[in-house]
């Protein structure tokens, strides 16, 4: 987890979702509103960004250059892939 300053600011929640992050707290499943509603920020926030990387994935599987790019790097690097396997398997 990441640790920075903190800056205070002022929310509004709708009246059962505080409710909800009390109990969370009365009942030792987090320490405090703050830490509790920090977490789900930080989850929220992961889960955009893994929404963008996939969005990029998709985008990358079909992009005719990007993928005769991959194509042509995994051909460069056959040869020495090849090696490296007989290496280890050598060795073994």
């Amino acid at each position: 987890m990441m640790h920075s300053a903190n800056t205070r600011t002022t929310i509004a929640l709708p009246t059962v979702l505080l409710a909800a992050t009390d109990r969370a707290v009365t009942d030792g499943k987090a320490k405090s509103r703050n830490e509790l509603i920090t977490r789900a920020i930080q989850r929220e926030l992961a889960l955009i960004r893994r929404t963008e990387v996939d969005v990029d994935l998709l985008q990358m599987a079909e992009d005719d250059e990007y993928q005769a790019e991959v194509l042509q790097m995994e051909a460069e690097f056959a040869v020495a892939q090849w090696e490296a396997l007989q290496t280890i398997e050598t060795e073994a």
